[in-house]
């Protein structure tokens, strides 16, 4: 599990490529103590640490073909910069939410507005998210923890500048496409609601509490 709070905005500095799947090798002047077996969210998606070098400060890590075809991983290449941050521990403060690394699918960035020091990210995701996202909810772009705002075709976020200035999202613009990982709470009230009498409205209703909730955590 992570938090969706980035540690080091790392670099890309190999990537071999074995016919739909991918070996990374990353650097990171920040995760210098992750080990083989570790557990980091590499621009999102929940890879495992295969080898590292203490020297030159990098570690490897393995794309499968599920997460190559799901992910945005796949447009990687030597220099990219990529979100990272290791795997939750038990004593950890949550300061996002919840976040399993199991990206969902990508979206797409289709506007980009200043308001005061924040700017709007509008963001179109795949049609079959979309009963996951509600108002005041949470969802992972990128890795990154962050609060839906409105919720339309389009779904709307607001990023403060040091969030920005501190992960990927400075480089992202219109046309991106971004990584998405929908709060894993929305999944329990839909399978709830599928086994109760609840309806969407309800369903909504809960998850915006639920959100409140587990960013005050």
């Amino acid at each position: 599990m992570f938090t969706g709070i980035v540690e080091d905005v790392g670099t890309i500095r190999e990537v071999d490529r074995r016919a739909n799947a991918l070996v990374l090798t990353v650097h990171s002047d920040v995760l210098t103590d992750v080990e083989p077996g570790d557990s980091v969210a590499v621009g999102g998606p929940c890879l495992t640490v295969v080898e590292t070098d203490r020297e030159a400060r990098t570690f490897t890590v393995e794309v499968t073909p599920e997460t190559y075809r799901r992910t945005t991983l796949r447009g990687l290449g030597p220099d990219s910069p990529i979100n990272l941050e290791s795997a939750l521990q038990l004593t950890d403060d949550l300061g996002g939410h919840l976040v399993t690394g199991h990206v969902d699918g990508t979206g797409v960035v289709t506007d980009l507005r200043r308001e005061e020091k924040a700017r709007i990210y509008s963001i179109r995701p795949p049609e079959d998210l979309l009963p996951y996202l509600a108002p005041k909810g949470s969802i992972a772009v990128d890795g990154v923890s962050l609060t839906i705002v409105d919720v339309d075709r389009t779904f709307s976020v607001s990023i403060t500048d040091f969030t920005e200035d501190e992960t990927t999202l400075r480089e992202t613009r219109v046309g991106d496409e971004v990584n998405l990982e929908v709060d894993v709470l929305a999944r329990y009230v839909e399978r709830l609601a599928a086994f109760g009498d609840g309806d969407a409205a309800e369903g909504a209703e809960l998850m915006e509490k639920l959100g409140a909730m587990e960013g005050s955590g």
